[in-house]
């Protein structure tokens, strides 16, 4: 698996430098930041497409959700785990120069800088260590070969990252009023609560189902560091979910107030 880390620790870097190059030789009005956001979304949906087909391909092979095994279930958390270190490197980067474009940072990079990064992405940050210092290792070292099947499912919640991410760049061209800004709110938050909320209890469900246990009854057949586990990756899912909705809100309030001024009458 060293091949599938250092394939991973060459891809995901080496793309955000190409994207990097193409973008500020062909958009030469953008600034830095313009450049380094995009290129940090791009890699994060490429890398969301591939673990999502992972994901599918895992969970379509498995028939038994304990016993039955898969390659990539290994080989893309090997593959996968450079991006989450390469990914909170770019955030910063797409972080520091944008507060160098609205003037909130003068001088180069500082602890404070790090700091105030570390404040506001405090849970992608978190989230990226997560699954990279905890979630990898109890895959690769301590699963014994079993659950393949929830490895693949869990795989799939990046699902609705690209569209996440396409959001952020329509937002980054200006398209933020667009219908095609709109229809893909709607896709995220449509493929979010799919695929990163009841993905967990379809894991349970299909659980429950092998072995003839009423859903309701599966999380007591379960060991505590599963349900532990499975909650931990949950509750963040709920919290993104819930700010989805909160700025789905505000985007409409926005929009109606626009249109109501639009349609009144102007008056001399």
């Amino acid at each position: 698996m060293l091949s599938a880390l250092v394939c991973g620790a060459v891809a995901f870097p080496g793309l955000f430098y190409s994207f990097r190059r193409v973008l500020k030789h062909t958009l030469t009005q953008w600034s830095d930041a313009d450049v380094i956001t995009v290129s940090e979304r791009l890699v994060s949906a490429i890398h969301a497409s591939l673990a999502t087909a992972a994901g599918a391909t895992i969970v379509t092979s498995c028939r038994d959700t304990m016993t039955d095994s898969h390659w990539l279930a290994d080989g893309f958390v090997w593959f996968g785990a450079p991006y989450m270190a390469h990914d909170i490197y770019a955030m910063y980067l797409s972080h520091y120069h944008t507060r160098r474009v609205r003037g909130g940072e003068t001088g180069g990079h500082s602890l404070q800088t790090v700091k105030a990064f570390l404040m506001k992405d405090k849970m992608l940050v978190l989230h990226h260590l997560v699954l990279l210092l905890i979630f990898m290792p109890i895959t690769v070292f301590f699963r014994r070969g079993l659950g393949d099947f929830f490895v693949g499912c869990l795989f799939m919640t990046e699902f609705s990252t690209p569209f996440v991410s396409i959001g952020k760049i329509l937002i980054q061209l200006g398209l933020d009023d667009s219908r095609l800004h709109r229809i893909n709110g709607v896709v995220v938050l449509l493929t979010f609560f799919m695929c990163r909320i009841l993905v967990f209890p379809f894991m349970y469900w299909m659980y429950g189902r092998q072995f003839g246990i009423p859903l309701h009854r599966v999380v007591f057949h379960l060991p505590l560091q599963c349900n532990v586990g499975n909650l931990a990756i949950l509750a963040p899912q709920i919290y993104w979910f819930l700010l989805l909705l909160r700025k789905a809100h505000r985007l409409y309030l926005r929009q109606k107030r626009g249109k109501g001024d639009k349609d009144r009458p102007k008056t001399d």
